[in-house]
Formats: C-alpha cells, sequence, structure tokens
C-alpha cells in the first residue's frame, strides 16, 4: 500500500472525488492537512484526517472498474495504522460492501454530500426585500451560541470551536439600542459557517435558524451567502446534511447544489 504524501496526489488519484479533496485537507502549502494520512491500494484510496468536522474521518474511493477487495484492503491497513477512532464514510454502496469486508465495523447512518462549483443563483422573487446578510464579528457569533444549545446541540459546528473559520447571519436589528450606531448587540436570527476548508473545497456547516424566525427565507439567503464565498475562494462548496432532511436539501438544491448518497460506519470501541 503507497502512502501519498501530497494533497495534489490525492487530487490525482481519487479522480477530482470532492469528498477525498476536502479530507485532505490541504491548504495550499501542497501537504496534506496537519495529521491526515493516505494511502493508494489498487483501485482503492483512504485518507484518514483526524478532528474533521468534529471527528476522526476515513474517506474511502474505489475508481472507476476497481475491486470493492482493494477497498476493503485499504481500509484494514489504514485503520491498523492510525486506530479505530475513525469513521469511514464515503459512497452508499461501497461503504455497505467495505463494512461486511472488514471485522467489526457495522453501519452508522445514511447522508447526502451536496456540493456545486459555481455561485448560488439569486433568489427568484427579485423585488422582495432580500436579508441583510453579513460576516458576524466574534462578539455576534458568540451570540449565536445559545441558538444551538437550544436547538442544534448535536451540530459539530458551533461558535468556538477548533475548525470553524467564521460565521455569516442575519442579525434582528430591532433587538439593538436605537441609539447605537451598528448591530453590535442584535441577535442572531440565522446562522451558518465556513469551517475545515481545504484547497478545492470550503464547508457550508453550521446552518440553524431560530424558530420565530423560520419561514422567512433566511437560511437560504445565508447560506447562498457562504456558498457564494467559498466557490469564489475555493473553487467549490460542500455541505453534508441528513438524507431525510427534505426542507433543508430543497434549499440546497434552489442554490444549485447537487448531491450523492453517502454513509457511514465504524469500529466500535471495546
Amino acid at each position: 500500500m503507497k502512502e501519498l504524501v501530497k494533497a495534489g496526489e490525492v487530487e490525482r488519484v481519487s479522480d477530482g472525488d470532492t469528498q477525498l479533496i476536502w479530507a485532505a485537507q490541504g491548504q495550499g502549502d501542497g501537504l496534506l492537512g496537519p495529521g491526515v494520512r493516505a494511502w493508494r491500494y489498487g483501485s482503492a484510496v483512504v485518507v484518514a484526517a483526524p478532528g474533521l468536522s468534529g471527528r476522526d474521518r476515513m474517506a474511502v474511493k474505489l475508481r472507476e472498474g476497481g475491486h470493492i477487495d482493494d477497498a476493503a484492503y485499504a481500509v484494514r491497513r489504514a485503520l491498523a495504522e492510525v486506530g479505530t477512532s475513525y469513521r469511514l464514510f464515503g459512497e452508499d454502496r461501497l461503504v455497505r460492501a467495505v463494512t461486511q469486508r472488514v471485522p467489526g465495523m457495522v453501519g452508522l447512518r445514511v447522508f447526502q454530500w451536496m456540493e456545486t462549483d459555481s455561485p448560488a443563483p439569486p433568489p427568484a422573487d427579485e423585488d422582495g426585500e432580500r436579508p441583510a446578510v453579513t460576516w458576524l464579528d466574534a462578539s455576534a457569533a458568540q451570540r449565536s451560541a445559545a441558538l444551538f444549545d437550544a436547538h442544534f446541540p448535536r451540530s459539530h459546528a458551533q461558535p468556538g470551536r477548533s475548525g470553524v473559520r467564521r460565521w455569516a447571519g442575519v442579525l434582528d436589528e430591532k433587538e439593538t439600542d436605537e441609539e447605537a450606531d451598528d448591530a453590535a448587540g442584535a441577535a442572531p436570527l440565522a446562522v451558518a459557517a465556513e469551517a475545515w476548508p481545504a484547497t478545492g473545497c470550503g464547508l457550508l456547516a453550521g446552518v440553524l435558524t431560530a424558530p420565530a424566525a423560520r419561514g422567512r427565507g433566511l437560511a437560504a439567503a445565508v447560506c447562498g451567502f457562504v456558498v457564494n464565498s467559498l466557490v469564489e475562494r475555493y473553487g467549490r462548496a460542500g455541505l453534508m446534511v441528513d438524507a431525510d432532511n427534505e426542507p433543508a436539501l430543497r434549499t440546497y438544491r434552489r442554490l444549485g447544489m447537487t448531491g450523492r448518497l453517502l454513509s457511514a460506519a465504524h469500529v466500535p470501541a471495546g
């Protein structure tokens, strides 16, 4: 099994698969991200990234025409190198087949990886009043922590967590002091983050709208704002979303994103 030491090597042998490019966490120096390791075995590519999107993750890819046994062997060898804290993810059928071939591995969940390399289209209602979306300063971003505590505690992207670069949001201007010059004290109504970005793919994460503000198109506006920034900065925007979260899927599709069904698996501790 050949170990790969550069992000460009991963990109070349993965046929441009965005999941692996993101997992490699290249940051512009040509190398893999901190702690990331990658291998190729036959027709399979495996990338192990510690602390990626809140946990140790291992991406697997089988090149076109490849054999499932290559992927299973590569995953077994990679887990022996880095340990079983790593959660495998990849194309649904591939992960299911690998799970059957790796002793002790069990399936976890199905989700969608969605991505785009184009700016989000403008809202259909061109004449309507658009929410004012902005990048939040540290204080405003931290004020959104209460939203996550109350309504999305399992989100991996939260204010103050490692890997989250910056937050965008719509602020509740009505809650500001009427004599203030800005919205420094306003409560966030909807937020989304740029998190765990890599050369070739930025990640949209931590999307959340306050319950009282839902139905106003705020999430779509914030997500479109972040997607446009990621596409401009990294060339592509990606995200992970539960496969049964149809409202979120509709929002992301309207932003021009397309999805693939992925699944995750792991070897339980103990």
